[in-house]
This record gives structure tokens, sequence and C-alpha cells, in this order.
């Protein structure tokens, strides 16, 4: 199959989206299907880089400046679209160029699925502080969006049940990421622990982007109360993002600083190592989509201590895979509490654990989405024939048409 993806940001920005997009097309190309990547360009881009990545033209983001927006670009991918001949698009933005994802879909008269991502909602801080965009802003766009697709995947069922609320008439199916699972290297946590002189240490990994919407303050607010239990403790942040500073100063205005270790962004293929290195990972963020950090860190042997959703308690629902809170207050008793049961717990039997890392893996990952493109194909060619559903097409590109 050939599957042509469109995205406003992908590495070298890091972020959740990209990884996403990241393991479901290494994990297509390893099972044989073609895959192309339609991105935005970045300066640091590497030159070399595959040819199945073509980049569009862009310019930052003038409320979000290490994300890109493109500029032109639409008969650049179609033509390029046109001469591979997809079989479906696949979206994984709302905007710029899950825009040109549409009208490649709707000239080639191909299927198109669309990944609903970002819980918009709660980043609209981003832009004037709130005060352009609006919630209802963010519905209104969402339901034309997805309405004319062909599919629409969400990663989690919070996610689903938001875009239910959003009116979404398309078909929606819960698909969650998958990690690639890791070797396991006994020598690694020794290693990292010498190199950033933690060797005695109780270390509670947080590993994500650096931004407001993650909720890192509240672990250096819970910091003090964990240490009363286990003074031996660091946090340590891996990360980089626009929150590095103020969460810098509030460690040093609470006199943490031998306590908290700011690490910095690391390359994506050397995360296990961070996960195999600590003892706990924590996160009390409550803007979760895809949940890859939780993932990674279960497949790397890591419990996890986060904020309770729908989500995690489908997974977490063993002592040996962590604890969850219900809502930050608890967030320093809960880490207390489960340090006794970490230096004790029994670990799932091989069968039990084998069973959570292909649940979780991006094999299964991969079929699942695989699986819906075969729908959405099978659908397509029904729809091609059915005049209601080619009118409708037609209204919503006729304006689009003049850009050929």
């Amino acid at each position: 199959m050939k599957i042509a993806m469109f995205t406003d940001t992908y590495f070298p920005q890091v972020s959740g989206v990209a990884t996403s997009i990241k393991v479901l097309s290494d994990e297509l190309r390893r099972q044989g299907h073609d895959v192309t990547i339609f991105t935005t360009t970045d300066p640091h881009a590497d030159v070399m880089e595959d040819e199945d990545i073509v980049r569009i033209s862009s310019i930052p983001f003038m409320f979000f400046t290490d994300r890109r927006v493109v500029i032109g670009g639409m008969n650049k991918a179609y033509r390029i679209a046109k001469q591979k001949q997809f079989d479906i698009v696949h979206t994984h933005t709302e905007f710029g160029m899950g825009l040109i994802g549409k009208y490649v879909a709707y000239r080639l008269k191909i299927p198109i699925i669309h990944t609903y991502h970002t819980m918009y909602e709660k980043y609209l801080h981003y832009i004037a502080n709130g005060k352009i965009i609006r919630p209802s802003h963010v519905k209104a766009i969402s339901h034309y969006f997805c309405n004319h697709t062909s599919g629409v995947i969400a990663p989690g069922k919070q996610m689903a049940d938001i875009l239910f609320n959003y009116n979404i008439t398309t078909e929606i199916r819960v698909i969650p990421t998958g990690v690639p699972i890791p070797e396991k290297d006994e020598h690694i946590r020794l290693q990292k622990r010498l190199e950033w002189h933690l060797e005695d240490n109780l270390v509670l990994l947080s590993l994500s982007r650096l931004a407001k919407e993650k909720s890192l303050d509240k672990l250096i607010l819970a910091l003090p109360e964990v240490l009363l239990a286990y003074p031996d403790a660091k946090l340590v942040f891996v990360g980089a993002g626009p929150a590095r500073k103020e969460l810098e100063d509030l460690v040093n205005n609470m006199a943490l600083q031998e306590h908290v270790l700011f690490i910095g962004e690391i390359p994506n293929d050397l995360v296990y190592q961070y996960y195999q290195m600590a003892d706990v990972y924590v996160n009390a963020s409550e803007t979760e989509t895809q949940g890859l950090t939780y993932l990674e860190a279960l497949v790397n042997g890591l419990p996890v201590i986060a904020k309770k959703n729908d989500y995690l308690s489908a997974i977490i629902k063993d002592k040996s895979l962590g604890d969850l809170f219900e809502n930050s207050s608890l967030l320093a008793k809960t880490i207390i509490d489960y340090i006794p049961i970490l230096k004790e717990r029994q670990k799932l039997s091989q069968e039990e654990f084998n069973t959570l890392l292909y649940s979780v893996s991006s094999e299964e990952f991969s079929d699942n989405v695989l699986a819906f493109y075969h729908d959405v194909i099978n659908q397509n060619k029904t729809n091609l024939t059915n005049p209601k559903k080619s009118i409708l097409n037609k209204l919503y590109f006729s304006n689009w048409d003049r850009l050929k």
C-alpha cells in the first residue's frame, strides 16, 4: 500500500505527534508498505534525510516559535502525490499540512484518515493568552475538518469522548499509539547513574516537553514532602521547552537545586536509557492524549505514577506497573506510599508481561491502523458512485479547485 502522511510537526521537532508518526511509519515500512511524510521545512533538519520525507516551505508560528506554519506548497504536494499514486492520505493536523493533505486526497479521489492528536483547549494560552481563540472555535474547526474525512483515529477514549461532544459524525476508532519494544541493557542503569552522579539516589524521572500544559511545576511542588520521607530522592527532568526557565526559577525559589536535575533534550534513540536508569516515572499532566511516555516507561520496566484517567486505569491494573492519583494534592503521598511497594514488588509473570508488551507495541498499533485503512479504501469505492457524497466533496473543495 502507498500511504501519504501530512503533518505540521516532525523531527527534528520533538513532540508526541512526531514520535507517533515515526513509530507508525517505521512499522508500516517494516511490513513492506510505502510511506511518504509531507511536513514543514525546518532549519535543523538533516539536509541528507530520507527521500520519503517531503518538506514544504514554512515559517515559525508567531505564538509558538518552535513549531512551523506552512506557506503554499499545495501544488508541489499534489504533483508529487500524483506521480506516486497513493492509495490513502493520513493527516495528523487540522491546519496547514492537514488542509494540503485533504486537497491531495480530493484531487486523487482517494480516502483520507485523520488522527486527532491534540486537546487544543489545553493549549489556547499560547495564542494571546487565550483571548483570541476560544473553545467554541476549536469545536467548530474540529467539527468541520473531521466530518470531511473518511475516518478519524482517537489515540484514547478520552479524546474520542471529546470528539463525540464536537458532533463528529464520521466513524471514530480508538487506536492507542504503540511503542517499539526496547532491548533491556543490564549495564545502562549503572552507566547513566554514574554519568549524572545518581549512584545511590531514588530517581524520579519526568520525560516530556517542558511546557506549561504538562503541569511539571506540580512535580516540583510535591518534592519537599517526598524528601521528608526519602532525603536522597532526585527529580530528573529530561526534555526541553519554553517552560524551562520558569521551572528552574521555581526550583531556586524553593531551594531545591541539589534535588532537581535538568538534563535537557536527548536524541530519540537514547530515550530508553533514561527510563532504564530511573526508579519511577512521574507525570502530573492532564493533557496527554496518546500516553507515549507512559508506555515507553512500562516497556522499559519502569513503574508509572501519574494522574488518573480512563486510559491509564485500563493499563495500570497491577501495583507492579505503578499507581495513579486522583488529584495533584495526592501526588507526593502516592510517591511516598509506592516506594516500599517498588522495593518489594513482584514483577508480572513472563506471559503477563508479554501480553502487555504486545498490547502496547508498535506492531499492534500499525495492525489496527492498517485495518482501518483497508476499511475506508473499500468504503471509498462505494462513495465514488454515491452522488450525494460526490456533491458534498465538490462543495467542500469548490474554491480549492481554483488553486490547481
